[in-house]
């Protein structure tokens, strides 16, 4: 089996100078226009970056927030359903109980929510002579391990950070995930030295597909986004890369090539977990 998917590379909110209401109505109009593109060339999955109706700052996170009944996802779950496609709804800062949580939103071809992956690994780090940033600040950690079903198989859904901690990839490969989507926001700290490395290793470690949609660059913004938005294969090469600049990156996905190397290196058979 065989289906495209295709990631959204897009620029999010940069600034709140023209308001909350102004600034958050643009970048969904960026959104859908980027979703229907890539559902005009038969994008079968189409995902979103991490964080992109908002600006990615502790100082925005609340501000931006919305409910599960949001604007947000219901404007996401309607353009599933009109084009027929999963959409992995990149992140959005989801408010709930008083918490809030960097989410993502996941719906079927019918705009029903299938799944909801809350980042469990929050980023707090501060990097000598480069970054510091801290996400419990403002951020609360989810706690679920996310694998939705679809007709191409299982999916498995992580968020930025999430990508450091191997443990949780494999256990999605172990639920039955053969693709695993990535909105992340990597910095021009993390990115240059870690990305690649990073989402290859997750790819070939675990003999499945991940895919990882960046917000394109934007020097101006509070927060400048890597980019180079990528599908890694099953043996860890790029299938597809993009740059920083805004763009949709489209990979097919080939479940049958992914068995073929899982038969001819049988990695996951030959764990042994009786040992670690």
């Amino acid at each position: 089996m065989i289906f495209k998917i295709g990631l959204c590379q897009m620029s999010g909110a940069a600034d709140a100078a023209a308001g909350v209401k102004e600034n958050k109505q643009e970048t969904i109009l960026t959104a859908e226009r980027m979703i229907r593109e890539a559902a005009a060339v038969d994008a079968q999955i189409i995902a979103l970056p991490e964080m992109w109706n908002c600006p990615y700052s502790n100082l925005y996170f609340r501000e931006y927030a919305e409910p599960q009944e949001g604007e947000t996802v219901l404007i996401m779950s309607k353009l599933a359903a009109e084009l027929k496609v999963y959409l992995i709804g990149g992140s959005i800062p989801e408010l709930s109980d008083g918490k809030v949580y960097n989410t993502c939103f996941i719906f079927d071809r019918m705009g029903n929510i299938i799944g909801k992956h809350r980042k469990a690994h929050l980023f707090d780090i501060d990097v000598k002579d480069g970054i510091r940033f801290m996400e419990s600040e403002t951020l609360t950690a989810g706690d679920c391990v996310t694998v939705v079903d679809t007709e191409f198989g299982k999916v498995g859904v992580a968020i930025c950070y999430d990508v450091r901690f191997p443990e949780l990839s494999r256990k999605m490969a172990l639920l039955g995930a053969k693709l695993i989507v990535l909105p992340a926001a990597f910095n021009m700290t993390t990115g240059p030295a870690h990305w690649d490395v990073t989402m290859r290793a997750r790819a070939l470690d675990n003999q499945i597909y991940f895919a990882a949609v960046s917000p394109a660059r934007n020097m101006e913004g509070l927060y400048q986004a890597y980019g180079n938005s990528c599908v890694i294969t099953p043996w860890g090469d790029f299938l597809a890369k993009a740059d920083e600049k805004e763009t949709i990156l489209y990979a097919d996905i080939d479940m049958a090539y992914e068995e073929e190397i899982r038969q001819q290196l049988p990695l996951l058979k030959h764990r042994r977990p009786e040992l670690y």
